[in-house]
């Protein structure tokens, strides 16, 4: 990160750009009003592969050169996208095998984007020979900070299910098993007459009569993400030989499920993130929070960079909302505050055409003289005197786990209830430390918790023996977590646990599990806290209730009426010299913030500022001098006075302070 960092020594800010979208005459104008608005980075090329090379093997850089020219003059750094996003329709001509399919057999087709099977060797023959060459011409360009690779890897395909993949997919199994019988064990196909005897019998989880083979659709997952992974690798080998001092991204969508990030994170240099929350959504600011977190924690706190957001309104949804006055900034903000160290958007210039066109841009259809980009204005402008900000980082007492493989699994098929999810079991139990203004850490089950003094897992459905024993060591040395339901139940090839559901955590918890009792959809159970817990009164729970019996675990709340009036819901288990709490059920929000609320007490894990007005939020910033930068944000639409080290802060409406207190 060298280079970036010496290249861009302040907050990044500016949005992808298209200058191919228009005639060369816009582009002055552009120059301008990204001078006057203090942008200082914008990606470049991401949709271009058509405009760059119209014909195979036929190359149009001029326009390229013509744009670096500019950018550099103006002291606009680079962040190169390799272009392979969206194949030209002349791939499809000639290779129509590069063309990715459903799981029903139907083709996916040009004419909208990330029309490529990830797997096909014709597609990436071609982007590679793209990257080599963007590589050599623009390597040594100074106005070059970094590259972007792809984008959005997974957003529109993350699976193919056709005969290229299916090749790739034996080959990834025989890589992961080794042999048939290996994979048959790990599968379990003695289940229902599945035993493979040939390679060549198995395919992709295509559709089917009924219910797929569970592993099989677990590893076709993780063999997915590794394809794309793949298709990144082999653009970045061309990269980091060719530019070794210039850093590679690329850009995350969603805060799970299509990709393993956490796997992704380890090939970048820096953690990208597309953040595109919904204006009409009151839990946006949340949900966002929750997003930022994951992402600050892929890399262990490095700072991350945010690579797209709407100046406004985008135009995917079904009522595209367009952002009140003053909540583009806000919203940067609160990607700063947690973590980020850019701010940009897609895109600089609103389309005219294309599916896109009603998407906002930084400059809208009207011009400059907007409120869209007088804002924007603003805030660029803004985030110079805030260099300072660039490469601190956050503290935080808390951790949550968070596992992709545990989350495919947990949402397949043939499970005792669909309402087990993995980003709602995550969002219920971050949501009260955000509520809290509590910073938290994302952590792989296997990761070191040592520094934590509270561990959540919201959900961990499939854990290994080694992961499981990782988190029990934890709580055995002096160690807090609370665990919830449905976790600890199978292996990683989706074997159950032996023993008693949660088998590799029954010594942890001190109970055991004799039945699932799923709840009926939107359904409901009433449940009594009880002992220190006591004060939280009676509650109603939802989506789960089980069975428990305790082996040395003490009972803290139970079910109160219906099937299990009376038993277990909630629990507490002392394990060497920790604790480990358990939930049975899920209670309601408000609930669940008290008993967070209850085991920070406890852990002695305090907020980032005490006693915020509701619907403030704070984060802090540290750098390595130990200088702290009080981010608040004021998500409210009323003005609101915070106390920050003995000072009174004034926040007007959706307003924004950073309180600096120096070592």
């Amino acid at each position: 990160m060298a280079r970036f960092n010496e290249r861009l020594s302040r907050i990044a800010f500016g949005g992808d750009y298209n200058p191919e979208q228009w005639d060369e005459e816009v582009w002055a104008e552009d120059m301008r009003l990204m001078t006057e608005a203090g942008v200082s980075m914008v990606s470049l090329g991401i949709f271009s592969w058509a405009k760059v090379e119209p014909r195979p093997g036929e190359y149009d850089f001029g326009w390229v050169d013509r744009i670096f020219e500019l950018l550099s003059a103006n002291d606009i750094a680079v962040c190169l996208a390799t272009m392979t996003a969206s194949p030209p329709p002349w791939l499809a001509r000639l290779h129509p095998e590069t063309l990715p399919m459903l799981p029903d057999g139907s083709r996916l087709w040009p004419g909208g984007r990330q029309h490529y099977c990830p797997s096909s060797p014709e597609y990436r023959r071609y982007a590679t020979r793209l990257v080599a060459k963007l590589a050599e011409r623009y390597g040594d360009h100074p106005a070059l900070a970094m590259w972007h690779i792809g984008n959005e890897y997974g957003c529109h395909v993350p699976e193919c299910f056709c005969d290229v993949s299916a090749v790739a997919f034996r080959g990834w199994l025989r890589e992961r098993y080794g042999d048939l019988d290996t994979l048959n064990d790990a599968w379990s196909t003695s289940f229902w007459s599945q035993a493979y005897g040939d390679w060549d019998e198995i395919f992709p989880p295509r559709s089917v009569p009924a219910f797929h083979n569970p592993a099989q659709r677990l590893d076709f997952s993780r063999f997915s993400s590794d394809e794309l992974l793949a298709c990144y690798l082999a653009e970045t080998e061309i990269t980091n030989r060719v530019t070794p001092n210039v850093p590679v991204t690329t850009n995350f969508v969603g805060a799970w499920r299509r990709i393993n990030t956490m796997k992704w994170a380890r090939h970048m240099d820096v953690v990208s993130y597309d953040s595109y929350p919904d204006p009409h959504d009151p839990e946006a600011a949340a949900d966002s929070a929750l997003a930022y977190d994951l992402m600050r924690s892929l890399r262990d706190g490095q700072p991350w960079l945010l690579m797209e957001q709407a100046p406004s309104a985008v135009n995917w949804r079904e009522r595209n909302g367009a952002k009140p006055r003053d909540v583009m900034r806000l919203w940067s903000w609160q990607a700063i505050a947690h973590g980020a160290d850019s701010v940009l958007y897609f895109q600089w210039r609103a389309s005219r055409g294309g599916a896109e066109r009603f998407h906002s841009g930084m400059v809208p259809h009207a011009g400059e003289n907007t409120r869209i980009h007088r804002e924007i204005r603003q805030l660029g402008n803004e985030l110079k005197g805030h260099s300072a900000l660039v490469g601190t980082r956050q503290t935080c007492d808390v951790a949550l786990v968070i596992d992709w493989d545990s989350g495919w699994a947990v949402e397949g098929t043939s499970h005792p209830s669909d309402d087990v999810r993995l980003m709602d079991a995550v969002a219920a139990h971050h949501r009260p430390l955000y509520d809290a203004n509590v910073a938290v850490d994302f952590v792989r089950p296997g990761a070191d918790l040592s520094k934590y003094k509270l561990v959540v897992v919201p959900n961990l459905y499939l854990v290994s023996e080694a992961d499981a024993r990782n988190i029990s060591d934890y709580v055995h040395g002096g160690g807090t977590v609370l665990m919830s339901f449905f976790s600890g139940i199978v292996d990683e090839y989706d074997r159950v646990h032996l023993g008693g559901y949660p088998a590799p955590f029954r010594e942890l918890l001190g109970l055991w599990i004799e039945e699932f009792w799923p709840l009926p959809r939107g359904g409901s159970t009433g449940i009594s806290f009880d002992g220190d817990l006591s004060a939280l009164g009676s509650d109603t729970a939802t989506r789960w209730s089980e069975v428990i019996r305790t082996e040395g675990a003490e009972t803290l709340a139970t079910f109160a009426g219906g099937d299990l009036d009376g038993e277990p819901a909630a629990t507490r288990h002392r394990f060497g010299d920790g604790e480990a709490y358990y939930l049975g059920t899920r209670p309601s929000p408000e609930r669940m913030r008290s008993l967070l609320d209850h085991l920070r007490q406890r852990t002695a894990v305090a907020p980032t500022l005490a006693d915020l007005p509701d619907g403030v939020q704070a984060r802090t910033r540290v750098g390595e001098d130990g200088t702290a930068h009080h981010i608040l944000l004021n998500h409210t639409a009323r003005p609101v006075t915070v106390t920050v080290d003995g000072a009174a802060v004034e926040l007007a409406a959706h307003d924004v302070a950073v309180v600096t207190a120096k070592a």
